[in-house]
């Protein structure tokens, strides 16, 4: 393999500025509650909030500022979401089954989270996908309290109206005014306005990030994010056309977004990149995209298939597209990603907003050891055992030897009362 444009070294560092920015938002938080939370709304986002929780009338009036186009697209990517997502739901099988040792039954259960924060991003755009993403396979699950947070949008002088009508689509619960690390705060320790919450999912920036890391153990999360990412695998198949789109697409995101192409076909690139050029000028990203892919694109000549594989598997991108012959056989070699777009008519953002997959995922090559949001997120599996005095007999001397061997006479004892 070789580089033919490699993307600027940066290393990942604990961002220590942000540890103690948040360690402070959290410590105010816990202490101020809700006044904290709207004085926090009136220093970063501009807005001056008379209460935190956003009633259902206004949940409804959104309805009236945003687009009836837009509010079909979001009832059709709701559905595929919501068919995915029960599909997933019927993997998770109970388990109650006899043992080898007679009279010793054991068992698992499936038991959704009492209650689940959200956090869905404002930022540079409103992320309503992702209120989709995250809302309905918590609903699917089973949650009975689904709780979402996102801030206000000063435009609008509070959550932005797209927004609220995906997370009333979604079947969320309740939704708070709340952005930022504060948010994450306010659903782990609670304030008088929000009940606090078992598991948070959601992806955000920095401080939101590190924000779930302190909190982490108070609560369930669903991961740590970083930096959007997207790997795409080609040959002399792939169109270059399609390659320019995919990976402005990808860039377009923000200026730490990365991108990876490995490619066998080292004659292709500099059409690809020519592309890239070209459609750029015709985006309102398009400079944003372009200094993105400048600083963190890489262009990978591989040698081989197997060679590209290997890289991939390496890499363990959020997004792995697969733009090959053979696309389909190709990706069995695959085993490092948060989501696979296979062939030519896969681009990523379909996953992104409709196909039915989760667009939240594992990012910084955690794909090794991690997965998207699914439904069994917001699940637990909890285990159950029932022993008759029979299986109790049996099962004595094997418990009482290990207990002894540990040294824990009073695990013993619980048998040796028993068989009495």
């Amino acid at each position: 393999m070789k580089y033919y444009k490699q993307a600027t070294d940066k290393k990942q560092v604990r961002d220590k500025e942000a540890q103690q920015i948040v360690e402070n938002i959290i410590d105010n938080v816990r202490e101020r509650g809700d006044a904290e939370l709207k004085d926090l709304a009136a220093r970063f986002d501009k807005v001056e909030l008379d209460k935190i929780r956003v009633t259902k009338e206004e949940i409804q009036a959104a309805y009236d500022k945003v687009d009836p186009k837009v509010v079909e697209a979001f009832k059709k990517a709701s559905a595929q979401i919501r068919f995915y997502a029960e599909k997933q739901k019927e993997c998770l099988i109970p388990l109650d089954t006899d043992s080898p040792i007679e009279g010793v039954r054991l068992g698992h259960r499936i038991i959704p989270v009492e209650a689940a924060g959200l956090y869905v991003p404002g930022g540079r755009y409103p992320l309503p996908s992702t209120a989709l993403m995250l809302g309905i396979p918590a609903k699917v699950a089973g949650v009975k309290r689904v709780v979402a947070c996102s801030p206000a949008n000063k435009d609008f002088g509070g959550i932005h109206p797209a927004t609220l009508v995906a997370l009333d689509i979604a079947g969320v619960d309740e939704v708070y005014t709340v952005g930022g690390a504060q948010a994450i705060a306010a659903m782990a320790y609670g304030t008088e306005s929000i009940a606090p919450v078992d598991l948070i999912a959601g992806p955000g920036n920095r401080f939101v990030t590190e924000a779930k890391r302190q909190v982490m153990g108070t609560v369930g999360i669903d991961s740590l994010a970083g930096p959007s990412e997207m790997c795409v695998l080609a040959d002399k198949s792939a169109k270059a056309e399609y390659l320019a789109a995919d990976l402005l697409a990808q860039s377009e995101h923000d200026v730490f977004s990365k991108s990876v192409l490995i490619t066998t076909d080292e004659a292709g690139v500099p059409a690809i990149l020519d592309k890239m050029k070209e459609y750029a000028k015709d985006m309102s990203t398009g400079e944003l995209a372009l200094k993105s892919f400048e600083d963190n694109g890489s262009v990978i000549i591989a040698d081989s298939y197997e060679e590209m594989a290997e890289l991939a598997n390496k890499e363990a991108s959020e997004h792995l597209q697969v733009y090959t012959e053979n696309a389909k056989e190709f990706s069995e070699k695959l085993s490092q990603f948060g989501s696979m777009f296979i062939g030519e008519y896969s681009p990523v953002p379909l996953g992104d907003y409709c196909s039915g997959t989760n667009h939240t995922l594992p990012t910084m090559g955690t794909a090794r050891f991690s997965n998207g949001v699914w439904v069994g997120t917001f699940t637990k599996v909890s285990f159950v055992q029932q022993i008759s005095k029979e299986g109790l007999e049996k099962l004595s001397e094997t418990c009482l030897t290990m207990a002894e061997t540990e040294g824990l006479d009073g695990h013993g004892l619980t048998v040796k009362v028993r068989l009495k």
